[in-house]
């Protein structure tokens, strides 16, 4: 799976979108677009791109969630491509298919994971691709570093069924990807939740230790 992430100009506020390619550019490949951001010149940088021969350059569009930083630019990228568009949310104008948790969806030349993770927003998701450890969050967050705040056992919940799974990378929203420690950095945010929570029962530390083992 080749992940190309495309980054708005410096005068426009706007999240990362990521063009997911399979390796070899074949036709059975699904190019996919994650999120689309809120520059409307994606559309340009996208048509310069080598995408394959014989395929349109996004065939289809994943929204990681609805807010206009990660949406704005979908009418231009529908207009240029005429990709089908999946989000969890049918509140977004151009939205094709409603995702639901646990849906599977081919991008590039794998088969991803769409885990339904409220907590930035009530629709936000996750898409994780088990066989390379790729995982996109949108503005999901992962990744947690002091204790306090506030975190409800759904969310806790769901990231202790994270920390299970095969993490190598973590591709954000905004910012730079984490490239090196991934998995790691997730345990550390689930500990630090459960601090923040007080969790001490027995059936938590089970469950932790058992985590704490893959």
């Amino acid at each position: 799976m080749n992940i190309i992430r495309i980054q708005a100009g410096d005068k426009i506020y706007s999240s990362n979108a990521y063009l997911v390619l399979g390796d070899w550019k074949r036709i059975e490949d699904v190019n996919t677009l994650i999120d689309v951001g809120s520059d409307p010149r994606i559309v340009d940088k996208i048509s310069e791109m080598n995408t394959g021969i014989g395929k349109r350059k996004v065939e289809q569009v994943i929204l990681t969630h609805s807010h206009s930083d990660h949406t704005a630019a979908l009418a231009a990228v529908k207009k240029a491509f005429g990709p089908k568009v999946y989000a969890f949310s049918p509140h977004t104008d151009g939205v094709d298919f409603i995702l639901k948790h646990g849906d599977r969806l081919r991008m590039g030349d794998r088969i991803c994971d769409i885990l339904h993770f409220p907590g930035h927003s009530d629709d936000s998701i996750v898409i994780h691709n088990a066989e390379e450890g790729d995982l996109f969050v949108g503005d999901t967050p992962v990744i947690i570093q002091a204790v306090g705040g506030t975190y409800d056992q759904r969310f806790r919940e769901n990231m202790e069924a994270l920390c299970r799974r095969n993490i190598q990378t973590i591709f954000f929203g905004h910012g730079d990807p984490l490239l090196t420690g991934a998995k790691q950095t997730l345990m550390a945010s689930l500990r630090i939740i459960r601090q923040t929570q007080g969790l001490t029962d027995g059936r938590t530390l089970r469950q932790a230790l058992s985590i704490e083992r893959l």
